[in-house]
């Protein structure tokens, strides 16, 4: 157990004194947290579009302005006049709307086709004109009520009545219990996920294959230490390697993006160091089976990322297809995944990451012992 010990110690000082090392441990898997986290922290809430929309009031009295405002307040990206060609739609409220509404006359405004218009963007705003005529015709039946002279209604009653608190909300989210990961709650495991793969493969294998080349593997089984504690105590080394870059990001997402690690900390972090263990077993079987490095550090980006994009490192795999989950099953990556995103996104406890971390675990059981195999002095 000592020489398992001292494989690995040494290893991590060796990592650690290579200075490019800190850009791929660090800088890089912090930079893509950070893009990917900004880029994605709406996509797991429901989205509310302010569809762009141009205005043109030929009134000049006060309802028109009050009407602006209600249409405003229905979430309706009101245009400049000098944007006109990026509207969706153009209302006009004609210069009689005040003089027609205190007269009790129908009025009728003119509901346009924009230069830059979309379906989508066409219903949302013809919803919301609705709702903003709805509300209006309510505010002025609120306001003939309160006085018994037809016709007299002013701006200063109508805008009173707008400011007052509206007794009825609409809260809009998601059905059940576990929205989709976003923001840096999906960025944070998912490029730790990927970056740990993609560090302790090429680390792993590129050591592997350098000590064989040079005679390192050679002379060290000149002294008495097995094959079998010589894989162990690389596979040591680089876990060691991973949970530096754990407790790194930990401390970032916690204190830095704000990630709510909570009362699953334990949990996070132990699914963390089992999958580095997965990840460096993986790394030293790559670097047994090829004796080249340049060779080595090829087929580990291209096995890291692969395995990245399929697990849902790069894009939550609940806005897929089913087929997609099913794939990342396949994948060490899916199941770290899907063990953080229970415990991060969904709050749920140590018990919902079981079955992840038998998995995870047959997985570095198996590169264990195909390492211990294939491993080559």
């Amino acid at each position: 157990m000592k020489r398992i010990l001292d494989i690995g110690h040494t290893d991590l000082r060796l990592f650690l004194k290579h200075k490019s090392a800190y850009i791929w441990l660090f800088a890089m898997p912090l930079a893509f947290v950070y893009i990917m986290g900004f880029a994605n922290r709406g996509a797991g809430q429901p989205y509310n579009r302010t569809p762009p929309v141009l205005i043109e009031n030929a009134d000049t009295n006060f309802l028109g302005r009050i009407f602006l405002a209600e249409l405003s307040a229905q979430n309706l990206w009101v245009l400049d006049p000098t944007n006109r060609e990026t509207a969706a739609r153009v209302i006009r409220i004609p210069a009689n709307f005040t003089a027609n509404a205190r007269q009790y006359k129908p009025t009728q405004l003119q509901f346009l086709k924009g230069e830059d218009s979309g379906e989508a963007d066409t219903a949302l705003i013809e919803v919301r004109l609705v709702r903003a005529l709805i509300a209006m015709n309510g505010h002025l039946l609120e306001a003939a009520t309160q006085t018994n002279a037809g016709g007299t209604f002013a701006e200063a009653p109508l805008r009173a009545i707008m400011a007052r608190t509206n007794p009825v909300s609409l809260n809009a989210k998601f059905a059940g219990r576990k929205p989709v990961p976003s923001g840096f709650n999906f960025s944070l495991p998912g490029n730790l996920v990927m970056y740990l793969m993609m560090n302790l493969l090429i680390f792993g294998g590129n050591t592997i294959a350098a000590e064989r080349r040079n005679g390192v593997l050679k002379r060290l089984m000149v002294h008495p230490v097995t094959r079998l504690e010589l894989v162990m105590g690389k596979i040591y080394g680089l876990m060691l390697l991973g949970v530096v870059q754990i407790l790194f990001f930990l401390a970032v997402g916690k204190w830095l993006f704000h990630v709510n690690l909570g009362a699953n900390l334990p949990a996070v972090a132990l699914t963390l160091v089992v999958f580095a263990w997965v990840a460096g077993s993986l790394g030293v079987l790559v670097g047994s089976l090829s004796a080249a490095e340049d060779r080595v550090t090829g087929i580990c980006v291209l096995a890291s990322l692969l395995m990245a994009a399929l697990g849902g490192c790069w894009w939550p795999l609940e806005i897929g297809p089913p087929l997609m989950k099913t794939i990342s099953l396949g994948t060490p990556t899916g199941w770290a995944l899907q063990a953080l995103h229970q415990l991060i996104s969904f709050g749920s406890g140590f018990a919902a990451v079981l079955v992840p971390l038998a998995v995870l675990g047959a997985f570095g059981a198996v590169a264990n012992l195909l390492a211990a195999r294939f491993f080559r002095n």
